[in-house]
């Protein structure tokens, strides 16, 4: 059975139903915004990071220990394929490869530019990263090739070269000889990545090795795990396998370590989108406080009514809470469920993005960017609103307390 003080509460709700209404209304909104844009950011910081990861991270990279820092090619990694053997007993890698990078001149008829020549595994790569589909003209690389390459259509461009062209390279192997050969354009590939269109070639590993003197050393394992939520446990079995061989010359990097730029994009992003947030909710804790405050000033004489017959004050301010919290409740599922329906059709249909191409294309990024919803999304914000909304309601409803039944029943 319905309890008095929770009828009362109700009933004292719709006395003014105009102000009622634009509170509700006000909450509703701040939730509505909030499952919306948190759903946002989530959406477009998993979009960045499997961007990231797509063209050329991966989830994880074995390295020599300072390879990260330096990419100097002495720090290699020996004797890949024993850790490929780690890799295949994890059931969560979904992929992995081999790559050696190296700094070069590269020079056309025309021009020459310094480039990092990356050798790749054409099969194992094509697994691993977007590489294959990224082809704009040309053909993907055969395991039977040796002098072809794949040049960035940017590097392309700026070396004046198309498919069938030459280009000789000039660098330095791994044992301190002249690294030089030349090598034909199989294809040209556009990443989505300005930076690494820009500056990079790839050629067979095999191939790389043997024009840079690395042997059967590399300077990278990639690993792709099946999602983003498996790779800490990925990082743990190898770090833990890898040490048990003795290896301890090796680094485990997962895709954080990876990126650190990235990172500190999205928690420059989540520190801004805090901030709005917390603006958002003050506006609207203070239009709590507005009706409430109002809300005991033109109730003064029915509150000292209510003394005078011996209600406590402790129920009065019972009453009020139950009051705020009703319309926040109210406006927290109105507001939650808007929210959810908003953002489900935007993830079903994402958002274009029009006049930001060129920085979207800094991080890989595509022009439809999609929420993501999630049980965080869901829950965060309209948690916060109501938190925030029952403490500021509690500021006009301990007011009632200080209240004297004579001076109350007898003010206008």
């Amino acid at each position: 059975m319905i309890s008095i003080d929770v009828k009362m509460a109700w009933r004292n709700v719709w006395r003014n139903p105009r102000r009622t209404i634009l509170t509700i209304c006000a909450i509703a909104f701040a939730c509505i915004l909030l499952v919306f844009m948190v759903s946002w950011q989530l959406g477009s910081y998993e979009t960045m990071i499997n961007a990231a990861v797509d063209i050329h991270m991966g989830h994880l990279q074995i390295q020599a220990k300072g390879y990260q820092q330096k990419h100097d090619i002495n720090l290699a990694v020996s004797d890949p394929r024993s850790l490929g053997r780690i890799l295949d007993k994890i059931p969560e890698v979904s992929a992995y490869t081999y790559r050696a990078d190296a700094f070069t001149l590269a020079s056309s008829r025309d021009r020459t530019y310094g480039v990092l020549v990356i050798g790749i595994d054409p099969e194992k790569e094509a697994q691993v990263s977007t590489l294959k589909r990224s082809l704009r003209e040309g053909r993907y690389l055969s395991e039977g090739d040796t002098d072809q390459a794949l040049v960035g259509k940017l590097l392309a461009r700026n070396l004046r070269v198309r498919v069938g062209d030459e280009l000789v390279l000039l660098g330095q192997g791994r044992d301190g000889s002249v690294a030089a050969t030349v090598v034909r354009v199989k294809g040209i590939y556009s990443s989505g990545q300005d930076d690494f269109d820009r500056s990079s070639i790839q050629i067979p590993l095999g191939y790389f090795q043997d024009t840079y003197a690395m042997g059967d050393a590399v300077h990278e394992v990639v690993i792709r795990s099946d999602t983003l939520k498996d790779v800490p446990i990925v990082k743990t079995v190898l770090q833990h396998d890898i040490k048990k061989e003795g290896r301890r010359n090796l680094d485990v990097l997962d895709w954080t370590e990876l990126m650190p730029g990235l990172i500190e994009v999205i928690q420059i992003d989540v520190t801004s989108g805090f901030i709005f947030y917390f603006v958002l909710i003050i506006v609207v804790a203070f239009s709590i406080l507005n009706t409430f405050l109002m809300a005991i000033l033109e109730r003064k004489k029915e509150f000292g009514v209510f003394m005078a017959m011996g209600t406590t004050p402790t129920r009065l301010v019972k009453l009020l809470l139950m009051e705020s919290t009703a319309m926040t409740l109210i406006g927290i599922v109105v507001g939650t469920c808007a929210g959810i329906l908003l953002t489900w059709y935007f993830q079903v249909h994402g958002i274009f993005i029009s006049g930001a191409e060129d920085i979207l294309r800094q991080y890989g990024m595509p022009e439809r960017i999609h929420p993501r919803l999630s049980i965080i999304s869901i829950i965060l914000g309209p948690s916060l609103v109501l938190v925030i909304t029952f403490l500021t309601a509690l500021y006009p409803a301990l007011r009632v307390r200080r209240l004297r039944p004579v001076e109350a029943i007898s003010s206008t």
